[in-house]
């Protein structure tokens, strides 16, 4: 099939997938973009609603042996549809994976709002084996064009829920948070354990830090104040990881 209009209503429908978050939430699907995503959404079992291909895509044996019966559009409404500056040639639509139960290790995130972050922070905890990660409703949606490419599939290998306050109230182990100073170290690390982490500038709120009731300092050299948040996430799942291996 090949579309050739800005004004088919499948194409409207796939732009405001890709732009809307609201309108991603009332459908329940989102827009995942490159070869990579694709290969990764179906490396973890999900079956795309439609593949879209740009004419440049087809051209390219990689794209062309990942789909079968795409669906091809012109090289500028392509581009007119995905979120990314250089269009990767391939898209697909999905539905934006149902939110599964899992013990063991978690993450929450209170107003991180930068899609960065979030996809960063989403791809650090795949990586060192979480298998939730909890958002508030102030963070960037998780299944937006830029948080999914800043995870880099890691949204397929984990969990993600946004019931913040119920997910931290009924959390089945320690919660933590990093502060600037009087902290601990990363030493003994409870298990399980859900790390908290707030948003660019402010941090975790005084209300939601109250609840954790382990507390790390990350040390720092003289002069820096703080980390990214990604940053300081990547480092404590890294060293829970690492402790936890050396410890078994």
């Amino acid at each position: 099939m090949k579309l050739t209009s800005r004004d088919n209503p499948k194409v409207r429908h796939w732009t405001k997938l890709a732009s809307d978050s609201r309108y991603r939430k009332s459908e329940g699907r989102a827009l995942i973009e490159g070869p990579h995503l694709v290969q990764a959404a179906l490396q973890s079992g999900l079956r795309p609603h439609a593949f879209l291909v740009s004419e440049k895509g087809m051209a390219n044996p990689e794209i062309a042996a990942l789909v079968a019966k795409p669906v091809i559009l012109g090289n500028r409404l392509f581009a007119g549809i995905v979120d990314a500056e250089n269009p990767p040639g391939i898209a697909a639509e999905i539905s934006i994976p149902a939110v599964k139960s899992a013990d063991g290790d978690a993450v929450f995130l209170e107003g991180v709002q930068d899609p960065g972050n979030v996809g960063a922070i989403i791809r650090s905890a795949a990586a060192f084996g979480i298998k939730t990660v909890v958002l508030d409703s102030a963070c960037a949606d998780p299944w937006s064009p830029k948080v999914l490419r800043a995870g880099m599939g890691g949204h397929f290998l984990l969990s993600i829920d946004t019931a913040f306050a119920e997910r931290l109230k009924g959390f089945q182990g320690t919660l933590a948070c990093t502060v600037v100073r009087g902290g601990g170290t990363l030493g003994d690390i409870p298990k399980p354990i859900g790390w908290i982490f707030g948003g660019e500038g402010q941090g975790v709120t005084e209300a939601v830090a109250r609840l954790a009731k382990f507390k790390v300092t990350i040390p720092m050299g003289r002069g820096t104040e703080s980390l990214n948040v990604a940053a300081a996430a990547a480092i404590c799942l890294y060293e829970t990881a690492s402790r936890r291996a050396a410890g078994s």
